[in-house]
């Protein structure tokens, strides 16, 4: 799997995410589900030249949405927090 597969989106439109950046380094990403912590750590350095000290993974789980007169569920997904060493910071994150 390759550092493209891994790294789904970015996640920069939460409160939490803008609050864990600015106070803490540490940045938000959807990754994929099969995708262990080293593999993570792996593919953002090397996508975004940067040198990683941590990386926690969760869960997060699909809810229940209407989908016309019935419900559906939408799909677990995981999340990625990952903390960079100080003074570096991903550019992509300062254009939004």
């Amino acid at each position: 799997m390759n550092a493209e597969e891994i790294i789904k989106r970015p996640l920069i439109m939460t409160e939490k995410g803008q609050n864990l950046r600015e106070d803490q380094n540490k940045f938000l990403f959807e990754v994929d589900r099969s995708a262990s912590k080293r593999q993570i750590r792996d593919a953002v350095e090397e996508l975004f030249d940067v040198s990683v000290e941590s990386v926690n993974t969760l869960i997060v789980r699909g809810r229940m949405r209407r989908m016309g007169r019935g419900y559906a569920k939408t799909r677990n997904w995981n999340k990625a927090i990952v903390q960079v060493a100080d003074g570096e910071t991903i550019e992509f994150f300062e254009e939004a």
